[in-house]
């Protein structure tokens, strides 16, 4: 009924490390066996192959030492990555052989008790980053969660092999200054041949799933809960409190948050899930509200629900925003209704989904762009600790 997902195809969640990763975190365990067989490896190589096969460590005297005139490029295009309510909550420590990415927990939402947003949008930002070391003509070696003393520290990434961009790279790195969370109208037509096998590929590719759902009773009980934990949170003060925090008004000079020209203040259009009121009622969002229905709604799965598991929804996420881009096929996401413990669980069992859902997606076509902006890297780089001779400082 609900969900389209190829179980025979698919090569799920292996036991390999995703990425390029030496991932010191908890693997993930299978959503479905289809007896090793690989996808199609006309165009897996580079970031996009190094997710299907598990990294090679170089050995110490071999590394790779991050050019220094390029931080500031690496940060910027990770920090490029969609994040809820753009409240970009990622910081980064630039060494001399690696760059880490680390949580902004006073970023994180009220409503995000268990920072699963914070890392879904970490996540991103790490993709982002390895999309950007292809550019420098290495493959990107990624460790997630490397000291399990410390939960903030979510990825170590380093240089590993050299290797040129491939074409598909180069287009998804081009897609980054007009890829945005699309919450205006949709223009009509269908996508792209092949471009939803394209993306369950991508998402495979890195630990997840991308449910389809169909666009009859599986959409209209997926529209139902999203309805129903909408008004959930509108009678919440705590989430409303959330939006008026990161809400923009059109002549603000923030550099984070959800600007007036990025919503409409009519948040229930045809054919579109409901989105999230960030107007409430104050009639400034900008955002035209009429428009063609999506063409495509997708559901992101993951095996497990920690924070490994997160921040693989995360890079899948982005990898999956970005191919579609390259074609000007933009996403609306929709995380209210996973906000919502109860909902979260009914869209699970009532679109059979085999996962855990992640992200709600609706997918169409777009012609104008409206991407929000972003913090400079100088506001997203920690300053290293000073060391004395008695310690660190």
């Amino acid at each position: 009924m609900t969900v389209n997902v190829d179980r025979q195809q698919v090569m799920a969640m292996t036991d390999t490390p995703r990425a390029s990763q030496s991932v010191q975190a908890a693997q993930p365990r299978r959503l479905a066996s289809n007896g090793g067989a690989q996808p199609h490896q006309g165009e897996l190589d580079g970031v996009l192959r190094a997710a299907d096969q598990p990294a090679r460590r170089l050995p110490s005297q071999a590394r790779v030492p991050i050019p220094a005139d390029r931080v500031s490029y690496l940060v910027a295009t990770a920090a490029r990555a969609p994040s809820v309510h753009n409240t970009q909550p990622w910081q980064f420590l630039a060494g001399e052989y690696a760059i880490e990415l680390h949580a902004d927990a006073s970023r994180r939402l009220r409503m995000d008790r268990a920072g699963r947003e914070m890392l879904i949008s970490c996540g991103a930002a790490i993709f982002g980053l390895r999309l950007a070391i292809r550019e420098l003509g290495y493959l990107p070696v990624v460790q997630l969660l490397p000291d399990p003393n410390r939960p903030g520290f979510l990825a170590r990434v380093s240089l590993g092999d050299e290797a040129p961009m491939t074409r598909v790279e180069r287009h998804m790195l081009a897609a980054i200054p007009h890829r945005h969370t699309h919450r205006g109208p949709f223009s009509p037509g269908d996508l792209p041949a092949g471009l939803l096998a394209a993306l369950q590929h991508d998402a495979r590719a890195e630990g997840a799933e991308l449910a389809l759902i169909d666009q009859s009773g599986g959409y209209q009980q997926l529209a139902a809960l999203a309805a129903a934990a909408r008004h959930d949170q509108g009678l919440s003060p705590v989430a409303r409190a959330e939006i008026r925090r990161w809400v923009r008004s059109a002549d603000s000079t923030a550099r984070d948050g959800v600007p007036a020209q990025a919503f409409s203040a009519d948040t229930v259009q045809p054919g579109r899930l409901p989105q999230r009121d960030f107007d409430l009622g104050r009639n400034i969002g900008l955002l035209p509200g009429d428009g063609a229905p999506a063409a495509a709604t997708a559901v992101l799965i993951t095996a497990g629900d920690g924070p490994a598991d997160w921040l693989r929804a995360g890079q899948a996420m982005h990898r999956i925003l970005l191919r579609a881009a390259t074609a000007w096929v933009f996403g609306s996401l929709h995380t209210q209704p996973l906000e919502v413990q109860t909902v979260r669980a009914l869209i699970r069992s009532r679109l059979a989904l085999p996962g855990e859902p992640q992200m709600l997606l609706q997918l169409g076509l777009a012609h104008t762009t409206q991407a929000t902006a972003r913090r400079p890297p100088d506001e997203l780089l920690i300053k290293p600790r000073r060391r004395t001779r008695r310690g660190t400082s």
